[in-house]
């Protein structure tokens, strides 16, 4: 035990001057892993391995190789824990306890949330806003890529929402051009992080940057027309809240009860943002459409 422990304080000191993270570079970490793979993992033993691994276990892809991973994560923290250092990182991740197939249950239960809840406000959208609100397939188009792409695709989309609703209605060829510049920059971002390096500060950088400027935005047109357009409040607070909330994000903590950590969090804050902004697009494009509808008339 006294080997293990001045082997963890070690670790410990040298953690900035390695590369990976803490757990997954301990000794102990690893050498648990070798002997759980050579025991379980290969001839009779995998076969006895995948008799007894669950249904939906395998279904969802895990091996012999991530159980070992994961049950050796377990005796190293533990270790730290005995030894009072604090919770390691294993592999980029903070360890979490697994349930079913999810090892990280509160944040899927949370995403799952987060998407009911845009389907759910996209269908009372559909149901009470006409097809001939001008803001309708915008708004649509937007709702679905919320939930199928990125954080970066979301946030761009929204920038082009936004310059949809304060220029494009005027001016749809400014729109069509800033939408293939904003369709370049995607292309260039996803394929700088997936074909030359997947930097993690560069993506938390851009998406700062692209945040600021989608609540700049916003809230300039808001405030321009908050006296004419009373329902652009409901606007104002969910990009306020996105923003003060998208700082969970940054904190970086081990998970309460080995379940919860920011990332989680952030996903159960924003549910209820979701039913203000769609009630926010909801007003606005009923408002889109009686105006329409009047310049018809006087026409």
């Amino acid at each position: 035990m006294a080997g293990r422990a001045a082997r963890l304080v070690l670790l410990a000191g040298a953690a900035a001057l390695a590369s990976g993270s803490q757990g997954d570079r301990e000794p102990v970490y690893r050498d648990c892993v070798l002997q759980c793979e050579e025991q379980n993992c290969s001839g009779g033993a995998l076969n006895h391995f995948r008799s007894r691994q669950p249904i939906y276990m395998s279904l969802a892809g895990w091996t012999c190789r991530d159980d070992c991973k994961y049950e050796c994560m377990w005796v190293t923290v533990g270790l730290y824990l005995q030894e009072g250092h604090k919770v390691p990182q294993f592999h980029g991740k903070w360890p979490f306890s697994r349930f079913l197939f999810f090892q990280e249950p509160a944040s899927a239960v949370a995403s799952f949330l987060n998407g009911l809840a845009s389907l759910v406000m996209l269908c009372r959208y559909r149901t009470f806003v006409p097809a001939s609100s001008p803001m309708y397939h915008t708004c649509v188009a937007f709702a679905w890529k919320m939930d199928y792409f990125c954080a970066s695709t979301v946030i761009l989309h929204s920038i082009y929402l936004c310059c949809v609703r304060t220029v494009g209605l005027q001016h749809p060829a400014v729109v069509s051009a800033f939408r293939a510049l904003l369709l370049l920059m995607l292309t260039v971002h996803v394929s700088y992080l997936s074909l030359i390096r997947f930097d993690y500060g560069y993506n938390l950088v851009a998406n700062v940057a692209i945040g600021l400027v989608n609540m700049v935005w916003w809230l300039a047109w808001c405030l321009w027309n908050q006296q004419r357009l009373p329902h652009v409040r409901k606007c104002m607070v969910v990009v306020l809240l996105l923003q003060g909330l998208s700082l969970l994000e940054l904190l970086d903590f081990p998970p309460l009860f080995w379940v919860l950590d920011a990332h989680a969090i952030w996903h159960i804050s924003t549910i209820p943002v979701h039913v203000l902004f769609f009630s926010f697009l909801e007003d606005d494009s009923l408002y889109l459409l009686k105006e329409s509808e009047a310049k018809f008339k006087l026409d």
